[in-house]
């Protein structure tokens, strides 16, 4: 069963504050649907940009270039600065706002020379920062294996920390959609949990 977007937010909306996580492989259009979401919302919103800067990188920088232009005039856009930021941001939000974070992915590359123990205290802060936070949330989330995956040893770290972490924010969202092709599907309505290893 495919899911339409919601047309009425009062109606269709989860309780607030409201985690929703938005999943897809590379170019599905998870951030488009995330920032419908965001919208649909009628809060005010705050992008959160977890992606790097690279200034010398044309594509990355017409990539920015177009999320940018999608997104309203009114909307707040933070852009972190250091992996360690994501957490007190969220904390610092308020009930009549939603963050939408793009994305959790750029999130966990960012980390990767972290230790594991540097790792595991770095997820869990963002973890607690997510059910604590007094904001709704939307979260874009990529897929990876759905693509090509370097097969590296940091690319195989980027992999499973990701799918990790992913797997434990899905058991805190109140509604995880998966993006394919640039179809929405609630899976959280149809799926089944699997449990956590």
């Amino acid at each position: 069963m495919v899911a339409d977007p919601p047309t009425n937010p009062d109606q269709d909306c989860l309780p607030h504050p409201a985690l929703q996580l938005v999943l897809g492989p590379a170019r599905s259009g998870k951030s488009r649907w995330a920032e419908q979401l965001a919208m649909l919302s009628q809060l005010d919103v705050v992008y959160v940009a977890t992606g790097p800067a690279l200034p010398h990188d044309d594509a990355w920088q017409e990539r920015l270039r177009r999320h940018r232009g999608r997104r309203p005039p009114g909307w707040t856009t933070i852009e972190l600065e250091q992996t360690s930021q994501l957490g007190p941001v969220l904390l610092g939000l308020s009930t009549d706002q939603v963050a939408l974070v793009d994305s959790l992915g750029s999130w966990v590359a960012s980390a990767l020379s972290l230790d594991q123990v540097g790792w595991e205290s770095l997820s869990e802060t963002l973890l607690s920062a997510m059910v604590s936070c007094s904001c709704a949330l939307v979260i874009v989330s990529e897929q990876t294996g759905w693509g090509v995956v370097p097969s590296t040893a940091v690319g195989g770290l980027f992999r499973d920390r990701l799918g990790s972490l992913e797997r434990r924010c899905v058991a805190l969202a109140g509604r995880t959609w998966l993006v394919v092709a640039g179809k929405a599907v609630n899976i959280s309505a149809i799926g089944q949990s699997v449990p956590l290893d």
